[in-house]
């Protein structure tokens, strides 16, 4: 039977009035979901286009309709590796395949991927980047969970980190600057991340600015996110970072991703998998990279006023492998 793919967009309304990192505020997540049919089975899978790297729901919807007949023409997933370039597209429609093949096999995407099964783990909650104050009270109200993400924005990091770990003692704390530091307060906020324990600093500096890393001491391990989209930058981030993010969205799925993660380790590399803001779709196949991560952030679904159904199960912080009906 001839496959058929469908495209189509969704939004998602953000818990709590919105999220604000360091480039701005969002009020909705939108999202992009690929559905493709074969034989009576259906499959889906979604992505988050990133302006960042120039992505719009617009572009995304192109690229995948570029290949349309590719896809329509039972193209597997390592051809797709090569008909299209990493990124949020790919990402949709690799997943998609990849929950095709779970539902036409009768086996899960773990034992494709030749996993054990799948376990619960712990994701990180994220805190939205706001004024000291607002980030304190926020840290109190999400100060029970193991594992709290804190987005930055520059001058004046130094005071919501302090902020957020005197009203949450006990939590592991990860900052998250996208890019938002320079000279100018980079040795005060590391200062105050190492005083304040942080375990991780999410790309503190802009891509391709971020020199200075090479020449300096790190005392706390530092993770490239925005200088790092597929396994072929790794080598070239030995010298500056000492951990590596893993996004599905810009890797271009979860079959890239999971080679970055046995390459990124293979060079020494601690492991973290992150998400855009999505629904469980997106952050079901990331849970098979997640698996052995050090630091799992897969917290879209937490994010949302109401995440699509069937969604992932999530009790606080703890996080379980999605049922086959969700994905895979």
């Amino acid at each position: 039977m001839t496959r058929s793919l469908d495209i189509r967009t969704e939004s998602f309304e953000m818990a709590g009035g919105g999220f604000a990192i360091s480039r701005g505020r969002r009020t909705h997540a939108e999202v992009l979901v690929v559905t493709l049919r074969d034989g009576g089975i259906t499959a889906h899978g979604e992505c988050v286009p990133y302006a960042r790297y120039g992505e719009s729901l617009e572009s995304v919807s192109e690229q995948i309709l570029a290949v349309k007949a590719q896809l329509e023409d039972s193209i597997d997933r390592m051809a797709l590796q090569s008909a299209m370039p990493a990124g949020a597209a790919r990402n949709a429609v690799d997943c998609a395949l990849w929950d095709l093949e779970a539902k036409s096999s009768g086996k899960s995407a773990a034992e494709i991927a030749g996993l054990p099964p799948l376990k619960p783990v712990t994701t990180a909650y994220t805190l939205s980047v706001e004024t000291p104050e607002k980030m304190a009270e926020a840290a109190a109200k999400a100060a029970h969970r193991p594992l709290l993400k804190v987005k930055l924005k520059g001058i004046g990091d130094d005071e919501r980190i302090a902020a957020v770990r005197s009203n949450a003692p006990d939590s592991t704390l990860i900052v998250d600057a996208n890019e938002a530091w320079d000279e100018s307060c980079f040795e005060v906020n590391m200062a105050a991340c190492q005083a304040a324990g942080v375990a991780l600093i999410e790309q503190p500096l802009p891509a391709g600015k971020d020199d200075m890393l090479a020449e300096i001491e790190r005392p706390v391990t530092i993770c490239a996110d925005e200088s790092l989209h597929t396994s072929k930058d790794l080598e070239g981030l030995r010298n500056r970072y000492d951990a590596v993010n893993i996004k599905l969205d810009k890797a271009g799925g979860v079959t890239e991703a999971l080679l970055m993660e046995e390459k990124a380790r293979a060079l020494g590399f601690k492991v973290m998998i992150g998400c855009m803001v999505g629904t469980s779709l997106a952050m079901a196949p990331a849970t098979l990279v997640a698996q052995t991560a050090d630091f799992v952030d897969l917290d879209g679904p937490l994010l949302l006023a109401k995440d699509r159904e069937p969604g992932l199960r999530f009790e606080g912080s703890t996080m379980y492998p999605p049922s086959a009906e969700l994905w895979g």
